[in-house]
């Protein structure tokens, strides 16, 4: 199986040129990697190459690489069934540079690229209908983003007297705590606040 996936990697590299950067074989998936400008040509070669017949459009995410210039990695899934082969593509952006769509080879791509833009703030030119999709319209940031902090930036609650939904700033009420047992059923060695009125362990 990594000998056909390598050959295959080979082909594709070789006949879309300066397009792709570079392939690898592990844990039997093949991955290229792509120039995010010929992401459409890419793609398109691998649906229509008959050494290829990716026709079967999978997924398409992101990973977040904060520390990276270009920080995204977006990511494309393929399957073809007619070879019974898989491949990943992937493409590096960054939060500024636009990404084209895939719509017009691919239109199930639609809504996994209004996700990927809603949860970490890829841009995909030429999307016909790039709003957010699993956050509200009003939504500030990308929760995907590994910058992003865990209790986000407002909660929504339900008001009874305004009969409407309101957005308030996040409330912690009580601090984050850190667990230093490794055993759900142990407690600590030390006295826990308010565990001195029980008189300590056994009583």
């Amino acid at each position: 199986m990594d000998e056909t996936l390598d050959t295959l990697g080979k082909t594709i590299a070789a006949a879309l040129g300066p397009a792709v950067t570079g392939y690898g074989v592990a844990y039997h998936e093949l991955t290229v990697t792509a120039q995010a400008s010929e992401i459409v040509t890419v793609l398109r070669f691998l649906r229509d190459d008959p050494r290829c017949l990716f026709s079967s459009f999978i997924d398409l995410t992101a990973v977040d690489w904060p520390s990276r210039e270009r920080r995204f990695d977006v990511v494309y899934h393929l399957l073809s069934p007619k070879l019974n082969l898989r491949i990943r593509v992937k493409a590096e952006t960054d939060e500024t540079t636009p990404v084209p769509t895939l719509i017009d080879i691919f239109p199930g791509a639609d809504w996994f690229e209004r996700e990927t833009f809603d949860l970490y703030g890829v841009v995909f030119s030429g999307h016909p209908d790039l709003r957010r999709l699993m956050t509200d319209y009003g939504f500030e940031g990308h929760p995907l983003r590994k910058d992003f902090p865990l209790t986000g930036y407002v909660e929504v609650r339900y008001d009874d007297e305004r009969k409407r939904v309101v957005y308030e700033p996040v409330r912690l009420t009580q601090e984050f705590r850190n667990f230093d047992f490794l055993s759900p059923w142990e407690g600590p060695d030390y006295v826990l606040p308010g565990d001195e009125k029980a008189g300590g362990k056994g009583s």
